[in-house]
């Protein structure tokens, strides 16, 4: 995903704030027996400069974010299913709901130092008593160099610090619903998929509920100086082609096209 410096350098705006919730919204889905909770508490964290410029305009804000998240509700709760979604038919269909009346969002400077000019930091929760388990979840929108281990782009996760030890043993790049996208692979095993209601991935992909919340994994032996890949899936992983078998490792080539559950290809290439 292209870098985002916000509407100028080092400016943020209201429709990237927006965009950015959404984005959490999204990632955000708690799965039900019935239905499909998303997030609609919202604390949004600010570079001190950028509150200050902003304040003025937070209620504006507010009420165009309540607009664009009640209209993608609605078009979540349209949205035809795909693929094997289809043949278990739309009645099988689960609404999606939030647990509040409305939405709330709370603005704050960051004290910590955390968030750079330009950026972004949204926690956000169900409810305003989180759910037993449900920790929130938290998104940023990145005006940096690609770090270890983090998607770079606009709807990435907040990397960790890289520091100058850290090596970088393959990049992942895609196009998922936000974009372009770059995920550089520096720990021995990671694992990729949608994400939410309770599966931490270490990529997680923007895209429809045929990719599952854990899809797949990609492992590094060192020891045999190669990668392996194994599908989780319940709609299949491709390799260069060819469907994995669910559940058996197979060798990764230095340089592959995986396919995910035919919606995204990743372009796997080892770099060590």
């Amino acid at each position: 995903m292209p870098k985002a410096v916000g509407e100028a350098q080092g400016r943020i705006s209201g429709r990237i704030i927006i965009e950015q919730l959404i984005r959490n919204m999204e990632l955000g889905q708690f799965e039900m027996a019935y239905s499909i909770l998303t997030p609609c508490i919202f604390s949004l964290y600010l570079h001190p400069d950028d509150y200050t410029r902003l304040t003025g305009v937070f209620d504006l804000i507010r009420e165009d974010a309540k607009k664009a998240l009640a209209a993608r509700l609605g078009q979540l709760n349209a949205k035809p299913p795909l693929g094997i979604g289809a043949l278990r038919g739309a009645k099988d269909r689960k609404p999606y709901k939030i647990a509040s009346k409305d939405w709330t969002f709370e603005f704050f400077p960051d004290s910590e130092g955390a968030v750079p000019l330009g950026d972004v930091e949204i926690h956000s929760e169900l409810n305003e008593t989180p759910q037993p388990g449900y920790h929130g979840t938290k998104t940023t929108l990145l005006d940096r160099e690609p770090s270890v281990g983090a998607i770079t782009g606009r709807a990435g996760v907040r990397p960790e610090t890289r520091e100058s030890g850290d090596r970088i043993y393959a990049e992942i790049r895609y196009e998922d619903d936000s974009g372009p996208q770059l995920y550089l692979m520096a720990q021995d095993e990671i694992s990729v998929g949608r994400g939410g209601d309770g599966a931490q991935v270490s990529l997680a992909l923007y895209t429809n509920d045929e990719v599952s919340r854990e899809h797949l994994r990609v492992r590094r032996d060192a020891a045999q100086k190669r990668f392996v890949i194994v599908d989780k899936s319940m709609n299949g992983t491709w390799l260069n082609g060819r469907r994995l078998v669910r559940g058996v490792e197979e060798t990764l080539p230095a340089k592959a096209q995986i396919g995910v559950a035919e919606v995204i290809t990743l372009q796997f290439e080892a770099k060590q």
